[in-house]
């Protein structure tokens, strides 16, 4: 006797993207071998790839890459191979996948308020560096940024928020020095500057391995501000003391 078979009725979009998306994977296994650790970008050509993507973003015109769920199972099952590792301020308005037009696995992301460089932040850091390899390391900061305000208005603040403002205030001391006529919100530019700054110096200070990485050519560190009305990254470069800061303090 012939076995009758009755025809699906129907198939929910989201689990056929699904599978045309896993089968896809299955098809071109020379994708995760493509995002090897061996095929990542010189530190200055990661930059490059933060800067376009920043440029599409600005320009509304995002590509919004690696979504899916190819990619998701890609880094499932290859590892991540991010090509920066960026610490920035955990302020809602930073959200660096958009930022940069980055997506999932493309880079390694610490976000704290105020870009402070503390102990756990090290940790992370030297994670995506040293561990995961990613060959570039910025330090973002914002305008408009909460801490930085506090820190510079010397605002009253309350519970753990007071040892977070103390990280950043050697930086606010730091502006005020070089620009002795500003204060109050006029100075918070420059704090911010400042604080992007201090946020490296802390790094390397406490870091030996990011001191040796960065001495070593495995990477590089840099400081950024973004400007959250425009939407555009700033690049400030390296760190203008950095053969200094880079000396053995251990």
């Amino acid at each position: 006797m012939r076995r009758q078979f009755t025809k699906p009725s129907f198939i929910p979009a989201a689990v056929l993207s699904v599978v045309v998306d896993v089968l896809m994977l299955m098809a071109t296994p020379a994708l995760a071998s493509d995002e090897s650790a061996s095929a990542k970008p010189t530190p200055d050509q990661a930059i490059q790839q933060l800067t376009d993507g920043n440029a599409r973003y600005v320009q509304e015109r995002s590509s919004h890459p690696n979504p899916g769920a190819a990619r998701r199972l890609q880094t499932a099952t290859e590892g991540q191979h991010p090509f920066a590792t960026i610490l920035s301020c955990a302020d809602s308005r930073v959200p660096l996948e958009v930022v940069f037009d980055q997506g999932l696995g493309d880079i390694f992301v610490v976000r704290v308020a105020g870009n402070v460089c503390g102990v756990d932040e090290l940790g992370s850091i030297e994670y995506g560096v040293d561990h995961v390899g990613t060959p570039l390391m910025v330090v973002l900061g914002h305008t408009q940024c909460g801490a930085v305000m506090a820190a510079a208005m010397h605002a009253e603040v309350h519970g753990n928020i007071k040892a977070l403002i103390e990280q950043i205030a050697p930086a606010v001391v730091k502006a005020q020095a070089a620009h002795a006529d500003l204060h109050g919100k006029d100075l918070i530019p420059a704090a911010t500057e400042a604080n992007v700054w201090q946020s490296i110096e802390d790094l390397f200070a406490k870091s030996h391995t990011m001191r040796h990485c960065v001495h070593e050519g495995k990477a590089k560190v840099v400081g950024a501000i973004y400007d959250i009305k425009t939407g555009q990254v700033h690049w400030l470069g390296e760190h203008p003391r950095q053969g200094e800061l880079l000396k053995e303090k251990d």
